[in-house]
Parts: structure tokens; C-alpha cells; sequence
């Protein structure tokens, strides 16, 4: 059957039907729907790990079991999960195991631009890279093939524009696949003594899988008209590619980014006159063809920052730019990321600023406390970060400061912080801001929510007695709806002398069980313009004429705007 799918939903179609038994993954735009895709097939166990590191890992025990594996993240995700994967490389696998990536080109929703293609290389683990739907539900089943006959974990490389778009599929039947465990402790137990054995042994598999490629239908060439240029790209460039160029020039169309076909690279760069190699981010492909040998042109060209899109594209080859859209002539005012109206971390980050607290903070959709007029947070740099941070910053005498970390977070990677400054006595106060959901990547559940990838009730995760049980003695939770209750504990946590925990505990507002209270109203007669009420940055609060007013389409009476008005002009409605 035909239909329209999402790349990522065509990553998970394809693992139902090549078989797989088993997912764990951590969700990370642009990977999550993956995973939540998969979910829905109920041939497929499904779960969220609390991060990537523990994902992996249980995939390959699922394989080891004789099951079909994959576990999937974003881009930062997979430096988490590398560990176990340079050591997975050398131990091969029993059934097949896939490991699903998606880079973040352009940084939608990232902290950095890596190149994920550079993990490929480094553990010596194939990756395929689909261009679109088809592509991807087509390469998770070949990813399978490949694992189980060359002995190995494959990677899936999505990008944000193959996995955030849709194309036609054609969808077919589910296989199963069973594989018997059976004891072979030279292949499995990574001794020095056992690593060096299998070490060559990854290395003649790279060059089996070298030659596979050279003929393998995931790489093709497609010829042109002209052979003034050809083209060597993959992925979203592909798509690029051919919307401008058609079939004028010849390409060659890399589906396996790793290992590269150099046979194949070396035959093509001989059938045209000059060779452009057309790649996001880094000069992964273009290096390859210089070490090969091969002239070739490109970062000289493009640029190795940001996505591509067609027009860039025309503009650097010089050739004919297709309409691709059009401009506005109006000025659209800027409009920067904010929190939600009525969102739990407002008067947390308000009480933070106006206490002028250094804060570490950390990846959550609570790292928007960083803008103005907030501007709440110092640090952003990965999950985790905060607590670490934060434990090194008090040691090396920066003085009183907290970490905020959301509860996801917390459970991905911020417990071992919390350790090391339980076990290492640092006088840091940690902030966890409990929104009681995974907000950022689009409200998935965690270890601290009571409910799994599916829905169904599970253990849930008592973050006061987990902190507790690391050494924190002083833990309190506070609502973070009440101003003065969270700029009292501040301030007795950061004067205690010991670290401590403060809970900031209050469910996101976006949640569908959350029940608001009314829209605030304001009285413009106690109104005096004083503009307290536009410092906590709510998008639901305005200035008309000089004085505030509220969007009662977008307030959800949270009443955090009410406790700044010394004029007592925010009311709900029935006071008014």
C-alpha cells in the first residue's frame, strides 16, 4: 500500500517490518517519532530509557538475546551513548542491531551542529543516509541485512528535513526474525586479551563493506547531459541537488556514507571533467576523496555551517535557480522563543533574576529562562551540565550559585552530579524544576512521571528520596505559583552550608489533565503603568495605550503576574 509518511515514521515502518522485537531510546528532537511511531505497533516493545548511554546498551542485550534491536537519538545524544558504542563495533552483534541518529542542521532545537557521520568513521560502524521516506523505511530494513551478515551495529543517519518530511512510501509485510543465544565469551567479554582479537577482525569487515558498496543499489550513479561537472552528494543534499540540476549533470548518489565506496568515487570522478561534492556540514565525503586521491571541490564552495536549501544550492553552482518561494515585502518584527503562558518556570526564574543568582542551566525547554527579560541562567551546555558545573564553580571559589535542571534531565544525567557533590561536600543548591513530563522534545514520559512510552502505570521514580539516599539532607519542595515561598527557600539554601535540593514542583501547563483557573482581568483604573507585570516575560501580558493588558485566550491565571501589582489591577474576573 501507498501513503504519505513522515521520514521518522518511515524509520519505524521499517523496523516493524524487518522484524524488530525490541526499541529503547531517549527522545531528542529530531529522533523522537521514531520511537513514538514504533510504539504503536504492538508487535514492538517500546520504552523510554532515562538516557541514551542505557538505551544502547539494552538494545544490545536485546540482540544479544537473538531479538532485532534499535535504539535512537539526536545528534548530542549519540556522544552519551559512545561508550558502548566503540566497544559494540568490536563485539559484533547476534540479530541484527540499528542504531538510529538525526542531526540537527541548522540547530532547530540544538546546542551545537555536529556532524554525526565523524561517529561512523571513528567506531568503524557502517551508516546508511536515506534522502527521503522511502529511502528510510527501505535502509531500516537493509540495516538489519547488513548487521547480521557482516557482524555489526548500523547506523541510520536522519537529518532534520528527511525526518521532519513526508514522501510516498510503500509499506509490506512484517518478517519475523529469531536468532538462539549461545555463550562465546572471546566475542563478547572485552578484555584487553579478547580486543585485540577482534580488532582485526573489525577491520577486514570495513573492507568487505567497502566492497559491498561498490556495488550495492544505495549508491548509484545517475547520469547527466553535461560532463562539465558531476556531482557527489547524499541525503537532504540530493534532494537539493536534483531540484535544481534534473538529470543536467551527473550524480553520485551516496547511501552508505560509511564505509565510502572508493572504487566507486575513484569511477566516477574519472567520467566527468571537474567534481563537486555537495555535503552539509563537514567535508566528510570530500576528505575521503582527498585522501583518495580524487581533485575535487567543495567546502571551498559550500559553506560547513548551517542547511542547505535549493537556492543556496543554484547560487554556488552557478546555475539556474528554481522559484522556491517568495518574500514578504513587509518587515515581520522578531519574535523570540519564550515560555508559555502560565508556564510552572516563570516565577522560578523570576525569583532567581531578581535575587541577581548566578545559575548553571541545563537542556529543557526551562533553558528559555535564559532570554530576556528573564535572563535567569549563565551556562547552557549539555544534559547534566548544571549540577557538575556548578559543583566545580563553588569549589574554585566562584562564590554561592545554583544549578536548575529539568526532571527528565535529572534522571538522564543529573543524578551522578548530585553525587559527586553529596560525596564531595560542595556547598551547591540545585534546583529541579518538576514540570512532571519531558517538555521540550513534545510531553514524552520519564522515570519520574509513573507511566511509560505507552501510557500504562509503571514505578515512579520519588525524586525527594532519591535525592535523600545520595547524602542530600536537605531537600524541600516548593510551587513555584507562590513567589514568596520560592525566594524563602532560595535564600535558606543558599546561606545553609551543605548542598541541597530544592524541588520546584508544578505540572506543565500545556499538559491536557492540568485544569486552569481563570483569565486574570485589569482593572485600568488601578492600573498604574508601572510595568512589574511585563518582568516575568508572560506572552499573555501586554501594554495598550500605557497600560497592561491580558490576552485571555492565552492567560491561564497562574496568578504570578497578581503577586508583582502593588496596585492590587490583576484580578480574576470575579474580583474585578
Amino acid at each position: 500500500m501507498k501513503t504519505l509518511m513522515l521520514g521518522n515514521e518511515a524509520v519505524a515502518r521499517g523496523l516493524f517490518e524487518a522484524g524488530c522485537d525490541f526499541v529503547s531510546s531517549y527522545p531528542g528532537t529530531p529522533s523522537t517519532e521514531i520511537t513514538e511511531a514504533v510504539a504503536k505497533y504492538p508487535e514492538v516493545y517500546a520504552e523510554w530509557a532515562p538516557n541514551e548511554k542505557v538505551a544502547m546498551e539494552a538494545a544490545f542485550g536485546a540482540c544479544l538475546s537473538g531479538k532485532r534491536s534499535f535504539c535512537g537519538m539526536k545528534h548530542v545524544g549519540l556522544n552519551v551513548a559512545a561508550d558502548p558504542l566503540f566497544t559494540i563495533a568490536y563485539t559484533g552483534v547476534n540479530a541484527g542491531m540499528v542504531i538510529g541518529v538525526a542531526d540537527d542542521a541548522g540547530m532547530h532545537s540544538s546546542q551545537n551542529e555536529q556532524d554525526s557521520r565523524h561517529y561512523a568513521r571513528a567506531a568503524k560502524v557502517p551508516m546508511l543516509e536515506p534522502s527521503d521516506s522511502a529511502e528510510a523505511l527501505a535502509f531500516a530494513k537493509l540495516a538489519y541485512e547488513i548487521s547480521e551478515e557482516f557482524d555489526t551495529p548500523v547506523f541510520i543517519k536522519m537529518c532534520t528535513r528527511v525526518a521532519h518530511s513526508q514522501s510516498i512510501v510503500e509499506t509490506g509485510e512484517r518478517v519475523e526474525v529469531r536468532k538462539t543465544y549461545e555463550k562465546d565469551p572471546q566475542k563478547y567479554i572485552m578484555m584487553p586479551g579478547n580486543a585485540k582479537r577482534r580488532h582485526p577482525i573489525v577491520e577486514e569487515r570495513t573492507q568487505k563493506l567497502i566492497a559491498w558498496g561498490e556495488t550495492a543499489p544505495v549508491n548509484r550513479i545517475e547520469e547527466g547531459e553535461d560532463h562539465a561537472f558531476g556531482i557527489i552528494t547524499s541525503s537532504t543534499s540530493y534532494q537539493y541537488v536534483k531540484e535544481v540540476c534534473g538529470d543536467k549533470y551527473p550524480v553520485l548518489k551516496l547511501g552508505m556514507i560509511w564505509p565510502l565506496a572508493d572504487g566507486l568515487l575513484t569511477k566516477f570522478a574519472a567520467s566527468v571533467e571537474k567534481v563537486i561534492v555537495v555535503e552539509e556540514l563537514d567535508s566528510f565525503i570530500e576528505t575521503r576523496c582527498h585522501e583518495l586521491g580524487l581533485n575535487v571541490a567543495g567546502k571551498d564552495i559550500f559553506p560547513c555551517i548551517d542547511e542547505f536549501s535549493q537556492n543556496l544550492v543554484a547560487d554556488k553552482l552557478g546555475v539556474y535557480a528554481p522559484v522556491c518561494g517568495a518574500k514578504l515585502d513587509d518587515v515581520i518584527p522578531a519574535r523570540p522563543p519564550v515560555m508559555c503562558a502560565g508556564c510552572p518556570h516563570r516565577g522560578l526564574y523570576y525569583t532567581l533574576a531578581k535575587n541577581k543568582v548566578t545559575a548553571m542551566g541545563d537542556i529543557g525547554c526551562y533553558t528559555l529562562g535564559a532570554v530576556p527579560p528573564l535572563a535567569a541562567l549563565d551556562t547552557t551546555i549539555c544534559m547534566g551540565a548544571s549540577i557538575s558545573g556548578l559543583h566545580g564553580f563553588t569549589k574554585a571559589g566562584g562564590g554561592k550559585a545554583v544549578a536548575v535542571i529539568g526532571d527528565s534531565t535529572f534522571m538522564h544525567s543529573g543524578v551522578t552530579g548530585l553525587i559527586n557533590a553529596a560525596y564531595n561536600e560542595s556547598n551547591s543548591t540545585i534546583i529541579i524544576v518538576d514540570n512532571s513530563i519531558t517538555g521540550m522534545t513534545g510531553h514524552q514520559q520519564n522515570p519520574t512521571t509513573g507511566f511509560n512510552l505507552k501510557g500504562d502505570p509503571c514505578t515512579k521514580i520519588d525524586l525527594e528520596t532519591l535525592c535523600r539516599a545520595v547524602g542530600i539532607r536537605r531537600v524541600r519542595v516548593v510551587d513555584p505559583y507562590d513567589l514568596a515561598q520560592c525566594d524563602a527557600a532560595l535564600k535558606e539554601e543558599l546561606a545553609a552550608d551543605e548542598p541541597s535540593v530544592i524541588i520546584s514542583r508544578r505540572p506543565c501547563a500545556l499538559l491536557k489533565y492540568v485544569k486552569h483557573n481563570k483569565p486574570l482581568e485589569v482593572d485600568p483604573d488601578k492600573c498604574k503603568s508601572c510595568k512589574m507585570c511585563m518582568k516575568i516575560g508572560c506572552p499573555a501580558i501586554s501594554m495598550v495605550d500605557g497600560k497592561a493588558v491580558v490576552d485571555n485566550t492565552l492567560c491561564t491565571g497562574c496568578g504570578v503576574c497578581a503577586q508583582l501589582c502593588k496596585f492590587d489591577a490583576l484580578k480574576a474576573p470575579q474580583e474585578v
